[in-house]
């Protein structure tokens, strides 16, 4: 089936729960109307449908291929006119600096084009999605000779990013590279070493591919003390001649066929400094975060496709009758979506989609604040959100989003375990989003080891402040006491780490799963009473989308009667400890 672009539920996030239709009061975001917002919305659904989804089966079968000879990959064919028809209608520089020929908008529309873009083809839309923070990170911490010599081709697409991290020996321990820059006469260094996994490391879509690269310096500390972050070009854009950073073979993998996923070997290859020397990581990190925000859509966009197709099935498909009685007397049986298993599938995977929805455009719109609001309290209480939830979307919503997939093949029964139907394609596709840009576990030791205890505690206050102002503010808040709920048990394992966390590092890694998915379902829990709180205003002002309000108002009784009480068990395993998850030896795994 095509796409359908969730317009609806986005303008009602945006402009009736979040406030992002006033982000043009803001200076920096002046042109962010919201007619500009909705002509975004309608634009890119109408790309994400006509261009881009027509290309995601075609690529997944013909995928990426590798030439040992030239060291070339070509992508899928239909890839190329898609991927041109994205670029000349300005996808790329949406959110980019204006200076560099960006477009300026707020980070929450990229958000809503994320989505969409993952939604209709993952693998395509990976080659500008880590272009762009590849932009970000040149535009925080390369000189200006860097920016000018990278930024305006990286923002305009006509050049890509990549971002070089992995090698064999390591993943998340960047410590342990052995990838080196040596100093060369003229400024340059001559980068030694082989990076694995490299989204885009080679293809055919454009002229030239920038890779930002992590290597050591020499004499430097060997540890991710000692790592320095440089951009390393294919063609050197001052001569046009071939750097010698080369794609050593293609990884062969169960999903993303059509990214070219990428050994790469760096021989010698020229680079410049980005930053200062030995503080890659941070350099590296502007990156990273930014790329977690967008796996997290990824997980979203795939999941709100699968919804969409298992919903479209689910009307159709005729098999047995409804347990209450013929509900399609005429046919000879009655469409699947009657019985209550077929529902409770569909419902979940409504309801935790616009969820999802709500809590990454929430991190969006604060991204936004961060940035240019005028009230240095509100830019500092909103990057706080960002900071503690980045590790909370990229995980959850990768987590359910795959789950979301998952569940629209079982809607399908047989035929989702076909290639006939879409929703084995996107199965195989979601399950990576977990994984990479930190796995979903180290997220959530991140969330726990470190965003629990940055500037003395405060990011994870300014989340209780902002959940109990709303309940402060919001006397008759719908569903108001789940919620209390939510927040207790939440605020009751926060306390369990603090008191057990310092004492022993493995009650924390123990803690940090459960205690990152119970922060998700209590922040969306936050969210589904705004949203059902305006549903039920804007009805009895006869305002609004009837059936989208009502909607509202059924999916938040289903969230809360459903799926917040998990938070009741997540309490209880973050409280039991890690005594049973640390108790056997070595001779017990084989026994």
């Amino acid at each position: 089936m095509q796409y359908q672009a969730p317009a609806n539920d986005l303008r009602f996030l945006l402009f009736d729960v979040l406030g992002a239709d006033r982000l043009h009061e803001l200076e920096k975001y002046a042109d962010a109307t919201p007619d500009l917002i909705s002509a975004v919305i309608d634009e890119a659904g109408k790309l994400a449908a006509e261009v881009i989804q027509p290309t995601n089966q075609a690529g997944d079968r013909e995928g990426c291929t590798y030439d040992p000879e030239t060291h070339s990959v070509t992508t899928p064919e239909c890839f190329k006119d898609a991927y041109k028809k994205f670029v000349e209608g300005g996808w790329t520089a949406l959110d980019a600096p204006l200076e560099y020929g960006g477009q300026g908008l707020p980070h929450t529309l990229k958000f809503v084009v994320d989505e969409m873009v993952c939604s209709t083809n993952l693998s395509l839309g990976m080659y500008p999605g880590l272009t762009h923070g590849a932009i970000s990170a040149l535009h925080a911490h390369g000189s200006e000779e860097l920016r000018k010599t990278y930024l305006e081709k990286l923002i305009s697409g006509e050049w890509t990013g990549t971002m070089c991290l992995t090698e064999p020996q390591c993943g998340t321990d960047l410590g342990l590279i052995r990838t080196r820059a040596t100093p060369n006469d003229d400024g340059s260094y001559a980068l030694e070493g082989t990076k694995i996994w490299i989204t885009g490391g080679e293809h055919d879509l454009v002229d030239n591919i920038v890779h930002l690269v992590l290597a050591k310096l020499p004499g430097a500390p060997d540890t991710t003390k000692g790592i320095s972050l440089f951009v390393v070009p294919k063609f050197l854009p001052e001569s046009g001649e071939r750097n010698p950073a080369f794609c050593g073979g293609l990884e062969h993998k169960m999903g993303i066929k059509g990214s070219a996923t990428c050994v790469m070997n760096f021989e010698g290859a020229k680079g410049w400094l980005v930053g200062e020397p030995n503080d890659g990581m941070r350099a590296m990190f502007t990156m990273m975060n930014e790329a977690r925000l967008m796996v997290g859509m990824q997980g979203l966009g795939l999941a709100e496709m699968a919804y969409q197709e298992s919903l479209g099935f689910a009307r159709e498909r005729l098999q047995s009758r409804s347990l209450s009685g013929p509900k399609n007397p005429d046919g000879p049986a009655d469409p699947i979506i009657v019985h209550p298993d077929v529902r409770r599938m569909l419902m979940r995977q409504k309801v935790l989609n616009e969820g999802m929805r709500a809590l990454a455009l929430f991190a969006g719109h604060q991204l936004d604040l961060s940035v240019a609001h005028p009230d240095e309290t509100v830019r500092e209480s909103a990057d706080d959100l960002v900071q503690l939830l980045t590790p909370v979307v990229k995980s959850f919503l990768t987590d359910e989003g795959f789950n979301n997939a998952n569940t629209g093949l079982q809607v399908l029964g047989g035929s989702g375990f076909t290639t006939d139907w879409p929703l084995e394609q996107l199965v195989r596709d979601g399950r990576i989003a977990r994984i990479y840009e930190g796995t979903n576990g180290i997220q959530a030791m991140d969330l726990v080891g470190r965003k629990l205890s940055l500037k003395g505690g405060q990011l994870v206050r300014t989340l209780f402040g902002t959940l109990s102002g709303y309940l402060k503010d919001n006397p008759e808040a719908p569903h108001r006491e789940e919620l209390k709920n939510a927040m207790k048990a939440l605020e009751t394992a926060t306390m369990w780490l603090a008191s057990n966390a310092p004492k022993d590092p493995e009650q924390a890694g123990a803690a940090a799963t459960p205690y990152l998915r119970l922060m998700a379902l209590t922040v969306i829990g936050y969210l589904w009473s705004r949203m059902a709180n305006v549903a039920n205003e804007q009805l009895a002002a006869g305002e609004g989308n009837k059936p989208l309000l009502e909607s509202k108002v059924v999916s938040a009784r289903f969230y809360f009667e459903k799926l917040l009480p998990e938070v009741d068990w997540l309490l209880g395993d973050i409280q039991s400890g890690k005594d049973s998850l640390m108790a056997f030896s070595d001779d017990h795994w084989a026994a």
